[in-house]
Order: C-alpha cells, then structure tokens, then sequence
C-alpha cells in the first residue's frame, strides 16, 4: 500500500489516480486524498503535462475550472476511431453556435433572453447543445414563469479548450453595440466549428 506520509511520489500518485477515474478531478479533493498541500498537487500536474508534451505520448492532462483530467490526445482520434469504431460527432450549427455564444457570454441566461438577442426561436439549437453537454440548466429566474435559467458545462470548457470561462476572448467594445455582437460566435468558438464541420465532411 502506498504510504501517505513516507516518500511520496505525488506524480505517480496523481497519475494513477487520473487514470482510474477517467475524469475530472477538482484539485482540492485530490489534495485532500493525497494529504499534501494544493499547491503540491498544482507541481506535480505541471511537471506530469510537461513530460507527456515533451515526449508527445498518446494520453495528453488537461486543466478545467479547477479541476484536472487525463484524456486522449486528439491527434490520434484517427487510431481510436478504428479500434473503437466511433465516429467523431458533428460540428455545430452556425445557429447553435450563436445560441452557444449567447450563453457562455451572459450565462445564467433564459431562453426567452436568448430569444430576444437572436430575434429567432431557438428551441431547436438549446435541445442540441444540452444533448451535446455543452449546456445544462442552472435553476429557475425569480421572475413571473419561473424560467429556466442555462449556462455552460465543464465539457464546454473541454472541448473549446478553456480552462475557465476567463478565457472566453473579450467581446468588442466598440460599434457595432455589444447587444448585437452576442449573436456572432467568439473566435474560439468558430474555430472549433470550422475544425469540426470540416473533419466531418471528410
């Protein structure tokens, strides 16, 4: 059994705790098991992405909203896809894309808000992005009907690559007003489109 206070190794520790789950960690709760400080955990995960990115390995760590995870590196989806048989999922549309931007901007949204910026319906767009787990529902507005209130999911972070809503790139401050500028895709977010819709077409 791995002794908890003689000679630690909290990267391998932290490797095979990873690994097992499969999911993200927050970095408190991995401290906590490990019984080492946070700052501790922050070291050995630096050191532990570093080494994988030097010796490009298959199995890449990233960092969420304060939480870690061990994943695939994308660059071998192709592999994994003939192994596994998988097939990668569309990109999004143009439409749900906006829906998309709308809410990482000005999350907790309603629906009827979401509306209103757009000038369209947008229940098609809001049942993909919370099938896809880009979105989920946060509560209800304390307003007449009690709407659902939307904003983004630890897998929006993932698949856009952020690893907090921080990173979102600043919207314009200049004309156009930034109301009508909510309706157009962030740049990390087109990118993510055009990568994907172009995967999917070949």
């Amino acid at each position: 059994m791995w002794n908890l206070t003689i000679g630690k190794n909290i990267e391998c520790a932290l490797e095979a705790v990873l690994f097992s789950l499969g999911e993200a960690v927050e970095i408190e709760r991995l401290a906590q098991a490990l019984e080492v400080r946070e700052d501790e955990v922050r070291d050995a995960f630096e050191k532990l992405k570093t080494k994988y990115e030097k010796e490009n390995r298959g199995i890449k760590l990233i960092e969420i909203d304060g939480s870690v995870q061990m994943c695939s590196n994308p660059d071998y989806f192709e592999c994994i896809k003939r192994v596994t048989q998988i097939e990668k999922q569309a990109g999004l549309s143009s439409a749900a894309l906006e829906t998309l931007s709308i809410i990482a901007y000005n999350q907790p949204v309603t629906k009827g808000t979401i509306e209103f910026i757009r000038g369209v319906d947008c229940t098609y767009s809001v049942t993909r992005l919370l099938e896809r787990g880009f979105i989920d529902e946060l509560g209800r507005a304390e307003t007449p009907g009690r709407p659902i209130l939307y904003g983004t999911t630890m897998e929006f972070l993932r698949c856009f690559g952020l690893k907090s809503l921080e990173e979102l790139p600043p919207l314009p401050e200049k004309e156009p007003p930034a109301e009508a500028q909510l309706g157009k895709p962030a740049d990390v977010i087109e990118e993510y489109v055009k990568e994907t819709n172009t995967e999917t077409e070949e």
